[in-house]
């Protein structure tokens, strides 16, 4: 496979078109890619007109006919459906000019598990979404073998890029992390947001101001320590006045042992990743 351009692609096939199929769907029609050039498969009748009404797009039920002369095949299932999906796709009789680039959205479905279930030789990328990429703010973590070619990397990395922040990482082992980090990640930062409002609100903040100033205190550090290049260790240290209130607020969370916690919770979701991949990832 050459260089090939989001904008210029022949045909993008996506298996499953829930959630994350439709985020991705929005950014790359956003970055130009024609819709008349997407073709989604799902079960769903329902999902199917949505898409088409909303989006554009072409849609069928058949996973062999939207993976018909693709360049690019998109594997947006559930981890526990996707040996089904993909068996479906009927990729041995399905007559390819060439064989098209796969990307994997599922969590936890190994490289070796997509090999065994797809076309030999066949190019797959593992891809970590989040769910903000359905605002256009995602987190994206990337692995690929050495077998898929600088070509491919980049345009895999062109579609993910359409919906957020895109990393590769270099051994498939840490998409668990990935998984943890960004993949769970948001929820982590939702109970936090969650506990921070309830406590103003218990000590006599009305819910909406509660609210609000939670919302925007999370989104303005989190766009402070974007543009900032000092590290989130600096940036904590220039917010804390020795002796102040945020110094007492800190005290007790490191009290109460903040950062274990953090890390036995990252380490639960990353266990559940390997497992989820050995669970759903069988011949």
């Amino acid at each position: 496979m050459g260089e090939i351009n989001v904008k210029n692609l022949r045909k993008l096939a996506f298996i499953g078109g829930g959630n994350m199929a439709v985020a991705l769907i929005g950014g790359l029609v956003k970055r130009g890619l024609s819709p008349t050039h997407i073709l989604v498969s799902d079960p769903s009748e329902e999902q199917r007109e949505r898409l088409r009404r909303e989006h554009g797009v072409g849609t069928t039920d058949a996973n062999g006919e939207a993976a018909r002369g693709a360049d690019v095949i998109v594997l947006a299932v559930k981890p526990q459906q996707m040996r089904a999906a993909v068996l479906a796709l009927e990729l041995a009789t399905t007559a390819l000019d060439a064989t098209p680039l796969f990307i994997s959205v599922a969590a936890g479905i190994p490289h070796a598990a997509l090999a065994r279930w797809l076309p030999a030789d066949a190019p797959i990328v593992r891809a970590m979404p989040n769910r903000p990429a359905l605002y256009g703010h995602g987190a994206t973590g990337l692995f690929a073998p050495g077998s898929v070619t600088h070509a491919e990397r980049s345009l895999a990395e062109s579609i993910l890029a359409a919906v957020g922040t895109v990393v590769w990482v270099e051994q498939e082992t840490q998409m668990d992390t990935v998984t943890a980090l960004s993949g769970s990640g948001p929820a982590y930062f939702f109970a936090f947001m969650e506990a921070l409002q309830a406590a103003a609100q218990a000590r006599g903040l009305p819910e909406e101001i509660a609210r609000r100033l939670t919302l925007s205190t999370a989104l303005g550090a989190a766009r402070m320590a974007l543009d900032s290049p000092e590290s989130l260790a600096t940036l904590r240290e220039q917010v804390t006045s020795k002796g102040g209130t945020t110094a007492a607020a800190l005290t007790v969370l490191d009290a109460a042992n903040l950062r274990g916690i953090v890390a036995q919770a990252v380490a639960a979701a990353d266990s559940r990743s390997a497992e989820l991949a050995a669970e759903y990832g069988i011949p």
